[in-house]
């Protein structure tokens, strides 16, 4: 009977009659009552079991068409995931790889959010190109409660600097902008410089490198030398006590940096001072970034031009009106092609009219130790330098970008990969250690075009090896950001197949308060995450 019922060649209504046809009992005739009887009964028994058979093979039928959009569910749910900004980690074979790295590094993360008293924070982690965590942590409106998500927008401050330089090597790369002549050259109004009563040039080159004498935020040229000088002492101490003092050192600065933003401690070292200098607090607008020279212009230089590294924001703006000359439109229209090309859709200048979706509240410490609301501030002065807001996702594509354009150069066969955002060349001069030149938030670096470089070292066996990485931090009224790039020691290449890229982790975290240290946070998730990437699956 069940293989009649499964057969296409017979319904179950058919099947059920011929199986009556055939019993014993159909041989002995019946009285005429009876036989209305048996008949009605085996109507309503038949009619019955082909309800029952029709019901079950429905169901086997709705089951195999669910189970098959239940796979197609999950495929897509799972590819378009892939590249979204969300706080768990992306499917299933990277919550087992990267699991622990995540778990390990949302614990500094929270411990370090604790130590500085921050209100919130988002962190961002791609590994070879592909996000594999993103988070937010706390509070980015504490009035309002409103918590840090992925696409919370903050302010990244000084990682303007390093967007900035990409655009400045673009014009480059299309022959409009050159490096290697003066500044008047595209900005004739900027005033000639003379130091030690000889003139001088200033370069576009120079700028990038922080090499252009121009001033940052002080203006007194003998207590910049000054500190500058106690800064020297605590970055280079004696030769025997260098290697034990390094690590306490660190824990020193990033110490001091957290008790300037609570108010504590002043005048102890430079950089506790660092949010005291009211150029930090400008509300005027200015109209275009040209007008913004006026700020500086006629200051005189600090060092001479190409000797000395003095981090300059102003000198940043000069740059960025070289650069909208160069290219022949406004610097904001210049760097917001950039970032659509870059598919950073949420990187803007930090402008206060626009409806600016999930942008924070940015936050510092008064002289009592709360936390207050920062006032309010206008950054068109710094465009180029620190004027930006963005998101976790939005720089994990930068730097992916640039990790893309610095390794596809040195792939022994490139067939196959598209181009990178910048050419190999480009890309590695820009991440090209720089002479005479130093960087504050890592004292085994030195500073290159817009970004610090460290390069890979190790003196002796067994000990410590330092691995090659870039980076830059950023520091502004209510907010503190680093973006951090790791890339691999090896590129992997297997023979007839096209290679991956880019290969290494990239770390960003931002932040609503002011004076927070995160390189070296940063680097330890980086390497966190590039152990776990080791582990064989």
């Amino acid at each position: 009977m069940s293989r009649l019922l499964l057969s296409n060649r017979f319904c179950c209504k058919c099947a059920l009659l011929s199986a009556l046809r055939e019993s014993p009992a159909s041989l002995t005739p019946l009285p005429p009552s009876r036989a209305v009887f048996t008949a009605k009964q085996s109507r309503t028994f038949v009619s019955s079991a082909f309800r029952k058979a029709r019901y079950k093979s429905r169901i086997w039928v709705y089951g195999v068409g669910l189970g098959f959009a239940l796979a197609v569910g999950v495929k897509y749910s799972y590819d378009s995931g892939r590249s979204s900004c969300d706080d768990q980690v992306n499917g299933a074979g990277r919550r087992d790889r990267y699991g622990r790295a995540v778990k390990a590094s949302r614990e500094l993360l929270e411990r370090i959010k604790a130590e500085v008293g921050a209100p919130g924070m988002v962190v961002g982690v791609s590994v070879d190109g592909a996000q594999v965590w993103c988070e937010g942590i706390g509070y980015a409106d504490l009035e309002n409660r409103v918590p840090c998500t992925p696409e919370t927008v903050m302010r990244i401050a000084s990682i303007s600097k390093p967007l900035t330089s990409a655009a400045a090597a673009r014009l480059c790369e299309a022959g409009k902008l050159d490096l290697d002549l003066p500044v008047q050259h595209y900005i004739p109004e900027f005033p000639h410089k003379q130091f030690d009563g000889q003139d001088v040039v200033i370069t576009p080159r120079m700028i990038l490198s922080h090499l252009s004498g121009i001033r940052h935020y002080e203006k007194d040229a003998k207590k910049v030398k000054e500190d500058k000088e106690k800064a020297k002492r605590l970055i280079k101490p004696p030769v025997k006590e260098k290697e034990e003092e390094k690590s306490s050192n660190e824990k020193e600065s990033k110490s001091s940096e957290n008790q300037m933003s609570k108010g504590k401690g002043a005048g102890q070292s430079p950089k506790k001072k660092e949010f005291e200098h009211e150029e930090y607090y400008l509300k005027d607008n200015f109209e275009g970034v040209t007008q913004a020279l006026d700020l500086f212009k006629d200051d005189p230089l600090i060092f001479k031009p190409g000797t000395t590294f003095l981090y300059s924001t102003h000198a940043f703006t000069l740059l960025s009106a070289v650069m909208e000359r160069a290219a022949g439109q406004r610097f904001l229209d210049l760097m917001t092609h950039m970032f659509r090309e870059l598919g950073m859709l949420n990187t803007v200048p930090d402008e206060n009219d626009p409806i600016i979706y999930h942008r924070s509240r940015f936050y510092h410490y008064n002289k009592k130790g709360r936390v207050v609301n920062c006032p309010y501030v206008d950054n068109s002065y710094k465009w180029a330098g620190g004027g930006f807001l963005s998101t976790a996702g939005d720089l994990l594509l930068f730097g992916n970008a640039l990790l893309y354009s610095f390794q596809v150069g040195n792939l022994k066969d490139a067939r196959g990969l598209l181009p990178g955002f910048l050419k190999p060349g480009t890309a590695a001069e820009l991440w090209a250690p720089v002479d005479r030149t130093e960087a504050s938030w890592d004292r085994d670096g030195l500073y290159a075009q817009g970004w610090l470089v460290v390069e890979k070292l190790q003196k002796y066996g067994q000990c410590r090896k330092r691995r090659h990485y870039v980076s830059h931090t950023g520091g502004a009224v209510g907010a503190s950001s680093v973006l951090l790039v790791l890339p691999s020691e090896e590129i992997r290449e297997c023979q007839g197949e096209t290679p991956v890229l880019p290969q290494g982790v990239v770390v960003t975290i931002i932040t609503n308060m002011q004076s927070v240290g995160l390189n070296l946070t940063a680097l330890k998730i980086a390497h966190e995450f590039d152990k776990a990437k080791s582990v064989k699956e």
